[in-house]
């Protein structure tokens, strides 16, 4: 299912929606002189609804063209990156219009044919940072209203210790109806719940409601007109930003398991483990591209780092230009007396030359295979290999085909590799596979005042692991469309989700052995749920968010 969704949203996005109102609406005047104000957006309401991680979402705005001529009015939403679009209409003076895939210069053409007759249609077109923003704009007479309804929905990911919905709030004027509320159910009963706004004053603090008591939670924001004004008399909005809502749930076991419809979801995060000692290889790029404020906010991020590593950590560094420049020949442990050596070499780094990635990444992982012949670092650790680049390979090896490769073959799945791109000049297709086929993932540090928050905030992510070689089994025979069960590392404050269909009518009892490899011992997490029970117990919770 989720499939089918993905893929029809990468339909959405690559192609545009056509709409076509209805033909007897038509311009009260025509030429150049179209007056731009007079658009009155009178609501604008944010539902939202998650059950056990899902989101629903659903964006409702509603305007009225108060000038004497026809105008266009125009709808922005930012998306989550991850959020997949399920539904979208206008309501254009009581008459509702589903959107229609078109293909986008048929699309293109049709508007504006609609548009210069003077009929209301509206073309609607995804762009962004991948793929995040969604756009309409929609022709509309003069005291004509017009609804627009767009629904979205994701899974919401665990980031250091929460589950976290992102909402992008840039309203560019006073609404007289503006609310943004959410109502969540998790089975496993809410241990946290906060909201917050990067446009919120202390004033629109006092109206952030937030409460949750077992299973359920609510947050509402409902500022009035006055309280959105950026000040007093004011005709201006401070609403603009960014409203963030994170919340956890109990975790009396490691898992659980949702199952509705014959598929099934497992959500592993177990806590109170101890921490497993990482050996970490920063392969630093310093071509003459990073100049600048890149290699300062690398600077920058990179001693912030140093002082947040555990001294059973072991650590080291390798500069790339044309040249590879190891800061020791091997591992170390991070004492403070390295620690303190490390931020030395650190402060130092400065820019040249070209971007030779392969042998810095081949560089890397012999580092860490000669640490693990010769003992240097512990046999229970996990060793990773972070990558940072604001470029292409451009000397050495530069067929990205044949690094993959190399990279591959060296790593042989005993080391994780995560790969940053820094910048907009990245190969960031090649980065992510890179990433990918060696347990990682890739990541984009965008060119920003706040580059060395990125930078610092990805490492936040792979700095506590606590469990190595994870691997998930269930009822062989009785299983399908399984996703990823084996994961390399599992970090302190993520989620392990896996999901799959029930193909067995026979099957009265569900089961799941997680097995991994802890600080100390080889541990196991073993699950035996009555799949008749969960189900039961799923449709009450159905039930009850209903009333």
């Amino acid at each position: 299912l989720l499939s089918a969704i993905l893929v029809s949203f990468s339909t959405l996005v690559a192609s545009d929606f056509w709409i076509q109102g209805p033909s007897h609406i038509r311009k009260r005047s025509t030429g150049d002189n179209v007056i731009t104000n007079g658009i009155e957006v009178y609501s604008l309401k944010i539902d939202c609804r998650v059950t056990s991680r899902f989101a629903h979402n659903v964006i409702t705005s509603r305007a009225v063209n108060r000038a004497n001529v026809s105008q266009e009015i125009f709808f922005d939403v930012e998306l989550p990156k991850t959020a997949f679009i399920t539904n979208f209409s206008m309501t254009i003076d009581g008459v509702t219009y589903p959107g229609n895939v078109k293909e986008k210069e048929v699309a293109k053409k049709q508007y504006e044919k609609a548009v210069s007759r003077g009929h209301t249609a509206g073309l609607v077109k995804a762009s962004g940072r991948k793929m995040e923003k969604f756009t309409v704009s929609v022709n509309v007479a003069s005291e004509s209203k017009v609804t627009f309804e767009l629904v979205y929905e994701e899974l919401l990911k665990r980031h250091l210790g929460k589950y976290e919905m992102f909402l992008k709030v840039k309203p560019k004027q006073l609404i007289n109806h503006f609310q943004i509320e959410a109502n969540i159910h998790e089975p496993q009963g809410i241990s946290s719940l906060e909201a917050h706004g990067t446009f919120i004053t202390n004033d629109l603090q006092q109206i952030t409601k937030t409460t949750f008591s077992g299973s359920k939670g609510h947050v509402s924001f409902k500022p009035t007109l006055d309280q959105q004004r950026s000040c007093s008399n004011c005709s201006t909005t401070l609403l603009d930003g960014d409203f963030t809502i994170k919340y956890d749930v109990n975790r009396e076991i490691p898992g659980d398991v949702q199952i509705v419809n014959g598929y099934f979801v497992h959500f592993f995060a177990p806590t109170n483990i101890s921490t497993v000692p990482k050996n970490v290889v920063f392969v630093i790029d310093r071509s003459g591209s990073m100049y600048g404020r890149k290699i300062q906010q690398t600077r920058e991020a990179l001693l912030k780092i140093l002082d947040d590593i555990k001294n059973h950590d072991h650590f080291n560094f390798i500069l790339f230009d044309d040249n590879i420049d190891p800061w020791k020949p091997t591992m170390v442990k991070a004492t403070p007396e390295n620690l303190e050596e490390g931020k030395t070499f650190v402060k130092q780094m400065s820019s040249r030359g070209m971007t030779n990635i392969n042998d810095a990444v081949m560089d890397a992982v012999k580092m860490l295979n000669d640490a693990h012949e010769q003992l240097i670092v512990p046999e229970k650790s996990a060793s990773i290999i972070i990558l940072l680049t604001d470029g292409e390979p451009n000397v050495g090896e530069y067929n990205t085909d044949k690094i993959q490769e190399n990279a591959k073959e060296a790593i042989r799945g005993r080391y994780t590799l995560y790969s940053l791109g820094f910048g907009s000049g990245v190969d960031y297709g090649f980065l992510e596979k890179l990433a990918l086929e060696n347990s990682g993932v890739a990541r984009r540090i965008y060119e920003d005042s706040d580059s060395a928050l990125q930078l610092q905030g990805f490492y936040d992510e792979v700095a506590n692991p606590l469990l190595i070689d994870v691997q998930i089994q269930y009822p062989e025979n009785e299983i399908s469309d399984l996703t990823q069960n084996t994961f390399k590392n599992y970090y302190d404050g993520g989620e392990i989700v896996v999901a799959g269909r029930i193909i067995s009518n026979d099957l009265n009892t569900f089961t799941a052995n997680v097995n991994a490899q802890g600080a100390n011992d080889i541990l196991t997490y073993p699950e035996n749920i009555s799949i008749a029970e969960r189900e039961e117990a799923q449709k009450q919770q159905r039930s009850e968010e209903h009333t």
